[in-house]
């Protein structure tokens, strides 16, 4: 039987994230608990480490990076950051598209495990925590951007969701908009829920009354952000300013209102994320958050690269970057003057 962190954990009546400190001998888990597991480790058989010094002594130079999809600027900036800090490193870069698809995702981790690569640094990963402790655990290396993973081996960085989007939310409040509705990407994506949960916050800090028919889910494309204004707009529910969760819907959002006559900002307020390139250049320009997609994909690279030739740094291996709303003409219509 092949036993799993997870088997371990439910075992120990403890989290897979407490069986992988104790596995990395954190001094963030009590010697009771150390105990506890270390006995149930050693009950079940459970000897993840043993190919661990074996994989990390074979080189191939090269770093793996696997994106939900390659089409959406957001990530392509961030795989130029990994690029840019892997050459300077001496290392080449492998990248992979997973079409959104955890099975491919999942194939694609075979070059990581076959030794193609040395590591592979994961962009908001479908794959559960469970399965990403297992893979540090075994030895192989992976880095994660835009989600953050409890495991001491696992080197993270992120921006703050649920803080820019309070940002960008009251921002909105301000310039006069009581009904806000609100475009999230993928349905089970975490960064979409976190975006969310900083725009019901900033709702419920003004005391703005929530209104679930005005949530709803695009793609992070264009035509996801299209469609999804459409329904907004068909629902029968009024409203004078979306929070879109990328700038790709966007784009959508301006299409829907330009067919249907509204006019943005006057009658329609409209803010984004991520700052691509184009959101300076339509018309109105687009207010949006920028994310500092090149310095995340460039410090995981780092990072990365610093555990793979064994150097030391900080304890720290979860890092948050900062982010700014940057207010352009899509919403600087203030309805209160």
């Amino acid at each position: 039987m092949d036993i799993k962190i997870v088997d371990v954990a439910k075992r120990a009546g403890v989290s897979p994230a407490t069986v992988s400190r104790v596995l990395n001998d954190s001094n963030l888990v009590t010697e009771k608990t150390k105990r506890k597991v270390l006995a149930v480790i050693e009950e079940m058989e459970y000897h993840p480490h043993a190919a661990a010094k074996q994989l990390r002594s074979q080189r191939t130079m090269t770093i793996g990076v696997i994106v939900p999809d390659i089409n959406v600027s957001y990530f392509s900036e961030i795989i130029k950051g990994i690029e840019n800090m892997a050459y300077a490193k001496k290392y080449k870069l492998i990248i992979c598209d997973s079409d959104n698809m955890l099975e491919k995702e999942a194939e694609y981790l075979e070059l990581l495990k076959n030794r193609t690569v040395d590591a592979m640094v994961m962009v908001v990963p479908f794959m559960n925590d469970e399965d990403l402790y297992e893979l540090a655990d075994k030895g192989f290396l992976i880095g994660v951007v835009g989600r953050s993973i409890a495991h001491d081996e696992i080197p993270t960085c992120k921006t703050d969701n649920v803080k820019f989007s309070h940002v960008a939310v009251n921002h909105l409040i301000e310039q006069g908009h009581r009904s806000i509705a609100y475009i999230g990407g993928y349905s089970d994506s975490a960064e979409s829920y976190e975006r969310l949960e900083g725009y019901m916050k900033a709702l419920k800090d003004h005391q703005v009354p929530f209104q679930p028919s005005l949530i709803d889910n695009g793609d992070y494309q264009e035509m996801g952000g299209y469609d999804a204004m459409n329904r907004l707009m068909d629902c029968g529910t009024p409203f004078s300013a979306v929070y879109v969760a990328n700038d790709e819907m966007a784009l959508g959002v301006y299409r829907v209102c330009l067919e249907r006559g509204v006019r943005v900002p006057e009658d329609m307020a409209v803010v984004g994320v991520d700052n691509n390139r184009i959101s300076r250049y339509i018309n109105p320009p687009l207010s949006t958050v920028s994310q500092p997609k090149y310095a995340m994909g460039a410090l995981i690279a780092e990072k990365l690269i610093d555990l793979m030739t064994n150097k030391e740094y900080a304890e720290k291996k979860d890092w948050i970057i900062h982010s700014d709303l940057i207010i352009r003409e899509s919403s600087s219509y203030n309805r209160t003057e």
